[in-house]
């Protein structure tokens, strides 16, 4: 994420002034940083201030609001995933080593 922010700078979007090819790639991520933040335990926003500020640009725009996931259904989907695979029991069993 930082890397990201790095690349941003100050510019409102990655191509500059204007919206482009970089940002509707990326834009995609915006939808999983509730997950990243949850389990990861930090915060994107206090990390990565200038990525938040572009990715609520970029949700202003009407066509990527409606594209996106809802970042807690995916949040859902990830804790479902973790439990089919196992990764809460192992990392439960690695807490008590």
């Amino acid at each position: 994420m930082r890397l990201f922010e790095a690349e941003l700078g100050d510019k409102p979007y990655f191509g500059g002034e204007s919206f482009g090819y970089v940002d509707v790639a990326l834009v995609a991520l915006y939808s999983w940083f509730y997950t990243y933040e949850t389990f990861g335990n930090f915060s994107i926003k206090a990390e990565c201030p200038k990525l938040i500020a572009w990715a609520k640009r970029c949700m202003e725009k009407e066509s990527v609001f409606k594209s996106l996931l809802d970042e807690k259904k995916i949040n859902v989907f990830v804790i479902q995933l973790r439990k089919k695979f196992g990764i809460e029991s192992m990392k439960k069993i690695r807490e008590r080593t």
